[in-house]
């Protein structure tokens, strides 16, 4: 059983690594063209496109964000218990699933772009909705196929397509946007376009792959004898029901993002102090770039999220409670790892960093510096909201997310309207929004696991680094900008002296184990 245990503790952390590194490069992409597309369209520009993305998440969400978790979790306990026919068919009744409601969710979003647009305040926006409409029903048709990749313990589908789908993504956003760049309204609409053709283009790669491997699934599938045929009536309704809560507490924070766009508008409206050329930027500012650069560190949190929930569900589903355990500790050391240092320099390097990435609109460094706490906080809802799907607990992070915002809105309601606060407000209302959901989610997690957290290692350790790095980074800056004056070089020398002084810090107090390195490709062959 520990000879077992130890390998299935091992195929996580691979499985988690390659989805994690492929989240990383996807959203270091998502970086290079939201780098040229801000300086192209500028924040008002962001605000139209950010708009008709809001409402395409929207949909999405409704359609298929409950899929691949749902999928994966069903998938993986049929596999642990070895009905491969029965995980096979998890699959078909799912197509079904995405199919229909995908379907309905494209069709929607054209047909209510006009109403959807003035209703929220963003009336330049209605292009970029039905521009991203298409999307609803080719990213359901991908959930699909990645949460049956992921029951099966293999990212590797999940993360080619991610690339994939992301590459050309940008390349068209940006291709578009150009080609569109004299009209604000079609520049944006363009933009959004690109996500339907990466889509598009990731679900070819899917469809390629899945060709290459289903012999064998089918194969197995059509050997299996020894255990009952699940109606697809009842697949469906298990899909239904296992996905339906996630879909609502995704969709929770996916109304956060709408109570945010709605009461930006209307708020700042209500002062009569701003045009709405203002507030668009303002509005620009707020997604295009702090939810942007905020949400990078916390790809690795989602990973490892995504990755640890079907391992946890097998472990769960065979009983391994200290397998449970292991990889729920060990997810969150990982998250922390990255989300602590990256909120410290995040916050400490916010003006240098947005004039590095977007010279030609700098404004915003204020939203970063109070929210990069809002990276820690998130980071821990991910993990401990993948570990509670995983454990079959799934009500939890709905009712986190329930919590987190309903505080939300009276903050938003009060901070927003204040001239001087205007979208900070909405910045401020966000890190208390994670932050009830992190206590309910971690509340649940540990009377249902009880599961005690290596304080020292897991946040104490990375903290004291990261205040190093923080101080390492901010005097580095400022002493490169007294003698050479150019803030290019003097972001990335501080960058990378911070990242240095972390994870010698880190190794000084002990808080890098000699398994992290191990884990390091070209160390861990140095590392024994």
């Amino acid at each position: 059983m520990a000879l077992k245990r130890k390998a299935s503790e091992s195929s996580f952390v691979k499985q988690a690594a390659i989805l994690a590194a492929a989240t990383l490069f996807v959203r270091f992409i998502g970086f290079l063209y939201r780098v040229p597309l801000t300086n192209l369209i500028g924040d008002e520009g962001n605000a139209l496109y950010n708009a008709g993305f809001q409402f395409y998440s929207f949909l999405l969400v409704l359609s298929s964000a409950g899929l691949p978790a749902a999928i994966a979790k069903m998938v993986s306990e049929r596999m642990a218990r070895h009905e491969y026919r029965n995980a096979h068919r998890v699959f078909q009744a799912a197509m079904i699933v995405a199919v229909t409601f995908g379907f309905f969710g494209s069709v929607l979003l054209w047909f209510m772009a006009g109403y959807l647009s003035v209703w929220f305040g963003y009336p330049g926006s209605v292009y970029a909705i039905r521009a991203v409409s298409p999307a609803v029903l080719l990213v359901a048709i991908m959930a699909v196929f990645r949460g049956y990749f992921q029951g099966m313990n293999n990212t590797v589908p999940t993360a080619v397509s991610q690339v994939v789908e992301q590459f050309f993504n940008a390349i068209f956003k940006i291709g578009l946007a150009f080609l569109f760049i004299e009209q604000l309204e079609l520049a944006a609409a363009g933009a959004t376009a690109g996500t339907g053709i990466g889509a598009f283009l990731g679900l070819m790669t899917l469809l390629g792959i899945y060709r290459i491997l289903s012999p064998k699934f089918v194969t197995r599938a059509k050997r299996d004898r020894s255990h009952k045929v699940e109606h697809t009536g009842d697949i469906v309704k298990e899909i239904l029901s296992t996905a339906f809560p996630i879909i609502i507490g995704t969709a929770i924070y996916s109304m956060a993002n709408f109570i945010d766009m709605a009461m930006v508008s209307h708020r700042l409206n209500s002062t009569g102090l701003f045009l709405q050329s203002e507030i668009d930027m303002l509005y620009g500012q707020l997604t295009g770039k702090f939810v942007v650069l905020t949400t990078l560190p916390v790809s690795i949190s989602s990973a490892l999220a995504i990755a640890s929930l079907p391992s946890i569900a097998g472990s769960t589903a065979t009983r391994d409670r200290k397998a449970v355990l292991s990889k729920i500790s060990k997810a969150t050391r990982l998250s922390m790892l990255v989300a602590i240092p990256s909120a410290v320099g995040l916050g400490v390097l916010a003006e240098p960093i947005l004039l590095l990435l977007f010279p030609a609109h700098p404004d915003g460094a204020i939203l970063l510096q109070v929210g990069a706490i809002s990276i820690v906080f998130l980071s821990l809802v991910q993990v401990s909201t993948g570990a509670l799907q995983g454990i079959g607990k799934i009500i939890f992070p709905v009712a986190g997310a329930l919590a987190g915002a309903t505080a939300k809105i009276p903050l938003n309601y009060v901070l927003i309207a204040i001239p001087e606060i205007n979208v900070l407000g909405a910045v401020i209302s966000t890190i208390v929004c994670y932050f009830f959901a992190m206590l309910i989610n971690w509340g649940a997690l540990k009377k249902y696991t009880k599961i005690k957290i290596d304080w020292s290692g897991t946040f104490i350790k990375p903290a004291i680094a990261a205040a190093m790095m923080g101080i390492a980074s901010f005097v580095s800056h400022y002493s490169i900008m007294l003698f050479l004056g150019n803030n290019t070089i003097a972001t990335l020398i501080s960058v990378i002296f911070g990242v240095v002084t972390y994870f010698l810090i880190l190794i000084i107090l002990g808080g890098l184990q000699k398994e992290d390195v191990q884990r390091i490709p070209f160390v861990r062959k140095y590392v024994r």
